[in-house]
């Protein structure tokens, strides 16, 4: 039996197609996150076979060794801080656990930027500890600076993911274990690790993922990447080998993502049979101070330092009188482009998230993946596709902040997606079908109905949106009008200077924003426990 090409549609939304004005939004939107992205690729493969060999020959060996050795060394400390801290609070009688299970999740409330920049005020060649003892134990402008900042900014991401999966483990695994004679370290090692293997794996990819997107502290370190790489090779007029570059990384980043996937292909880790148990908390015993020790001196590494270091230079900022006009002016510049990025995202999150939500199916999905493509890549090269892109069909916008604003949307528009999705999961579709009813149309239903009763969700995404807009540092660097700095902008100006007076304010402020998203965070793998 032949089918119309109506059939063919109907099948292909799974019998329910939506409206065409609901698929009109959701496409554009999807288009427009992801078009500038993929004119990168278009960019670099328009570019003649020579370039390519040169740059493969001379420039990418380098880049891809520094990167790959740098991830790897940082995706094994952070794994390695990761596991440990949190097999430690969920698992054992640490004193204080509770208390220590939020206050080391705190890291990811300071961006590496910021981290690296408090670090050089310790460890640097002028730093308060070659002050007082007239050399460093710790080159911070070399691989090995470059691997401790990033390792103790972003091992949260593996202590969360593990923690949560520790703490819905049974314990039937290791009370068989124990019932053979094996102590508590070698059940950890033997029964507990391997079952924690996709959990870890996956923490240990956003670790990864972080490193090869990051720019703002390996630059400030000055360790060449792939993503200070291409910035420089926009500063210097070259976008063709910008491009490139670009390419490059976007592979290796598929290049993990694919090998993580691969080593989870046709694994299983939980309990097939039986019920469930709470794990039993391991004592330590005469080991207990000890580990309490370890965690305090993460806690301090991690947080407490670099908080002293920006609240001392914050202090000396204040008394020097660093909080001017101008100050005041970056500040607002940072509410302007995030609040127009978070407004924009939460318009645009709503009808993309509602496809996906009430007419699931293979177009949907993709739509919503196309609407994901610029989460998952570096801020460079979302600047980079922005300004390929609005340089070819949007040139009246380039040069302006809502330039800044688009590229904000199109690196965090995702997060509001999440949020607005959560929400929305709660709504049950007989309330659309019941407003349909009552004689509304359906746009009527999205935006007066369904938005009205996610709008907590909404919110949360917009804030959420604003966060990381204000903490965005490469994208805003490469597309900023002239004249316009944000606090992230100023920071990286005044610490490359040496002004940390300068520096200290902004970030400390960037850091007390960025409490909020680290907190609904939280909030979220509290309930998965």
């Amino acid at each position: 039996m032949t089918l119309t090409v109506h059939g063919l549609w109907v099948r292909a939304w799974r019998g329910r197609p939506p409206e065409g004005w609901l698929l009109l939004v959701a496409l554009v939107a999807a288009v427009f996150m992801s078009a500038p992205v993929a004119y990168v690729g278009i960019r670099a493969f328009s570019e003649v076979g020579s370039r390519w060999t040169v740059l493969l020959n001379e420039r990418v060996p380098t880049l891809l060794w520094n990167t790959v050795s740098l991830a790897a060394a940082v995706g094994l400390v952070a794994g390695t801080l990761g596991v440990t801290l949190a097999w430690l609070i969920n698992r054992t009688d640490l004193p204080g656990r509770r208390m220590w299970r939020w206050l080391l999740a705190l890291p990811l409330a300071i961006p590496p930027y910021v981290g690296a920049m408090a670090y050089v005020i310790v460890f640097g060649p002028r730093g308060w500890v070659t002050d007082v003892f007239g050399s460093t134990p710790l080159d911070m402008y070399s691989f090995a600076g470059a691997a401790f900042v990033l390792s103790v900014f972003t091992y949260p991401y593996v202590y969360l993911v593990v923690g949560s999966a520790t703490a819905r483990l049974g314990r039937s695994h290791e009370d068989v274990a124990r019932s053979l004679g094996l102590g508590p370290f070698a059940v950890f090692r033997r029964v507990t690790l391997p079952l924690m293997r996709p959990a870890i794996g996956a923490g240990v990819v956003l670790v990864v993922l972080y490193v090869l997107s990051d720019f703002g502290a390996v630059a400030l370190l000055r360790y060449s990447t792939f993503t200070s790489a291409i910035y420089y090779q926009m500063g210097g007029f070259d976008t063709g080998a910008a491009a490139i570059l670009s390419v490059v990384l976007i592979a290796l980043t598929l290049l993990i993502l694919g090998a993580e996937a691969a080593t989870r292909h046709k694994a299983r880790f939980y309990q097939t049979g039986g019920v469930a148990s709470a794990p039993r908390l391991i004592e330590l015993g005469r080991l207990k101070w000890a580990a309490l020790t370890y965690v305090a001196v993460v806690f301090t590494i991690s947080v407490a330092v670099p908080l002293a270091v920006l609240g001392y230079w914050t202090r000396q900022g204040l008394l020097e009188q660093g909080l001017d006009p101008r100050f005041f002016e970056f500040a607002i510049n940072t509410v302007k482009a995030a609040g127009i990025a978070a407004v924009i995202a939460m318009v645009v999150a709503v009808p993309v998230v509602y496809l996906r939500s009430r007419h699931p199916s293979p177009p949907s999905t993709i739509i919503e993946r196309l609407a994901y493509s610029g989460y998952a890549l570096p801020g460079v090269i979302v600047a980079l596709g922005v300004i390929f892109f609005s340089l070819r069909l949007a040139p009246a916008i380039y040069g302006t902040m809502f330039l800044v604003a688009v590229a904000y949307v199109i690196r965090f528009l995702p997060q509001a997606m999440q949020s607005v999705s959560a929400s929305l999961a709660a709504v049950s579709p007989r309330i659309d079908e019941a407003a349909r009813v009552a004689g509304l149309g359906p746009l009527s239903v999205v935006f007066r109905v369904i938005a009205h009763l996610i709008a907590p969700g909404v919110i949360a995404g917009g804030a959420l949106v604003f966060v990381g807009s204000a903490k965005e540092l490469p994208a805003t660097l490469l597309l900023r009008p002239a004249g316009f700095d944000t606090l992230a902008v100023r920071v990286w100006i005044e610490a490359g200077e040496g002004a940390y007076h300068l520096a200290a304010p902004p970030a400390l402020v960037i850091v007390l924003l960025s409490l909020l998203p680290l907190k609904w965070m939280l909030d979220r793998f509290q309930e998965a426990d």
